[in-house]
């Protein structure tokens, strides 16, 4: 910024240093004023000029410098040259305060709410609010649809858990109708294997996979994607369990539908001789104890405390209850050495898994000595499906868990395991699975709430081989982000959690991976109108 005097003495004038545009030019009379007064009003700009030149540097990095003359910056720097503040900072100001004086005030019973926005500003012009009276009611308003909302959303986690815990129509008349095949139709009672076939059932030689289930529907697509991911498809040997109610449709699907040059077995829990009252007395116990059947079929939201939980806890306390955590078939896993004595290694698979890469490599992992290969649970990009501890499955406020068991240590994944046969029977696994399930049962359930996982990460603790993650991927059933990519690279995925892909509830954008291995062409199938 310079100043120039013009040689007669009568201009003064401000101009910018950058660019010489001229910024303030005074006219002098030099007949009214003396050189003393000149020199004194020269002093008091040169005193003034330094601190313009600050508020205006000011203004400018605030967005001043969109004006575009000397009255739009005065308009800017007047207020702060006179110590005053722009009136919207100071309205802010107060209503912040009167909104944290609202916060902590008792919401009056009874005081009557405008149903949205609109009506909200409708009020505020009919019966002239104070600010206060605003704050009050749109905090009434807030906290009441907060209310709702979460409400809701319980409402519908225990809706989507019924629909979880039922049997869907078609999946009910496809059961109904290949029985009634199997009465009716010779073919659909042929024997399985075929009697040639039947020696590659104890043939160690063969890749044998064990599956436990009544879903006819869900275990025609294991065994398919199975066999249709295998490099050698020969090799496969199905050993399917069901109960006694499902075995004649079972058999019938897999009578009327072969998948050679694999062979499948289908046998009923009332087939094997092993599985007697005094070999499995402890899971009989645990179908009929009154505890158990209170908390499996009981109400599931009468007396739970909703305000102290969220809806992702309350989600995952749901889908513990599960009735099939008590089913007879859901706890066979543990016997499988005692149900086959002349196998030596097996994969054992659930029935919400699809089979998406050749599984032949998992009889070459070295298991190192250890019963059970496992995909462990606490470590992946999913931080809500890969972060289970033993602190997710057991209450640790009981002395006996937290006498025997570490809170902090890493879970492993149910659903696709390789089971070494050979050294498990030479372990005492069995036994303390269930010494653990009757201690937990005289309890009343205080140590842990059931479910098959629970007891066996006590009985397998140190026979658990950890394997790559890439052969199981988890949470298809509950994590409707998952990773879209990482579920086309998976061996297998799993869906388990509520959202099975065969139930209306399942996640339409994860469902196509598990239909593209149902047959819809199939009469049954198309009869039955089951979920396309």
């Amino acid at each position: 910024m310079q100043l120039h005097i013009s040689p007669s003495m009568r201009s003064i004038t401000i101009s910018s240093s950058r660019n010489n545009d001229e910024l303030m030019k005074i006219k002098l009379a030099p007949r009214h004023i003396s050189y003393r007064t000149l020199f004194h009003t020269i002093l008091v700009l040169a005193f003034l000029l330094p601190f313009v030149f600050i508020l205006t540097a000011i203004v400018t990095l605030e967005g001043a410098n969109n004006c575009s003359s000397i009255d739009c910056l005065g308009r800017r720097l007047g207020p702060r040259l006179l110590g005053r503040v722009d009136d919207s900072e100071r309205l802010a100001r107060e209503f912040y305060a009167i909104l944290n004086d609202v916060s902590t005030q008792e919401i009056p019973d009874g005081l009557k709410l405008p149903d949205s926005f609109r009506h909200l500003v409708s009020d505020m012009k009919n019966n002239h609010y104070d600010a206060k009276s605003f704050a009050l009611v749109l905090r009434a308003m807030m906290e009441k649809f907060e209310r709702d909302i979460r409400e809701s959303k319980f409402a519908e986690l225990t809706n989507k858990h019924f629909a979880a815990s039922s049997i869907p129509k078609g999946i009910h008349c496809l059961s109904l109708k290949l029985t009634d095949e199997y009465s009716s139709n010779a073919h659909a009672r042929r024997q399985l294997p075929s009697p040639e076939s039947l020696p590659r059932l104890s043939d160690n030689a063969y890749h044998h996979f064990i599956l436990s289930t009544d879903n006819i529907l869900a275990a025609s697509v294991v065994v398919s994607s199975a066999v249709q991911s295998s490099s050698k498809p020969e090799k496969i040997v199905f050993h399917i369990i069901t109960d006694k109610k499902t075995y004649a449709g079972m058999h019938s699907w897999f009578a009327l539908n072969s998948v050679a040059p694999a062979i499948v077995e289908v046998k009923g829990v009332h087939q094997f001789d092993w599985l007697t009252r005094e070999n499995v007395p402890v899971l009989e116990a645990a179908e009929s104890h009154n505890g158990v059947r209170n908390y499996y079929h009981g109400n599931h939201v009468a007396g739970a405390n909703l305000t102290e939980t969220t809806p992702r806890r309350f989600a995952s306390k749901l889908q513990s209850r599960s009735p099939k955590y008590i089913s007879l078939l859901n706890h066979l896993r543990i016997y499988i050495p005692e149900l086959f004595p002349n196998l030596e290694k097996v994969v054992f698979l659930d029935d919400d898994i699809v089979v998406q890469r050749d599984l032949a490599p998992l009889w070459d992992v070295d298991l190192g000595g250890k019963v059970n290969g496992a995909v462990e649970t606490c470590r992946g990009d999913d931080e809500w499906v890969m972060s289970k501890r033993l602190r997710n499955y057991f209450n640790f406020s009981h002395p006996l868990i937290a006498k025997h068991l570490d809170p902090e240590e890493c879970a492993w994944a149910y659903g696709m395991n390789v089971f070494d046969l050979q050294a498990w029977r030479k372990t005492n696994i069995r036994e303390t699975y269930h010494s653990w399930l009757r201690e937990n049962l005289r309890l009343n359930l205080a140590m842990w709430k059931l479910g098959t996982l629970p007891p066996a990460l006590i009985a397998f603790k140190g026979h658990v081989q950890i394997i790559d993650s890439s052969w199981h991927m988890l949470g298809l059933g509950y994590q409707n982000k998952t990773n879209i990519e990482n579920v086309r690279k998976a061996a297998v995925i799993h869906y388990n959690g509520q959202s099975k892909p065969w139930l209306e509830i399942g996640f339409e954008h994860l469902r196509p991976f598990w239909t593209k291995y149902v047959n819809y062409s199939n009469d049954f199938i198309k009869n039955c109108h089951i979920l396309e």
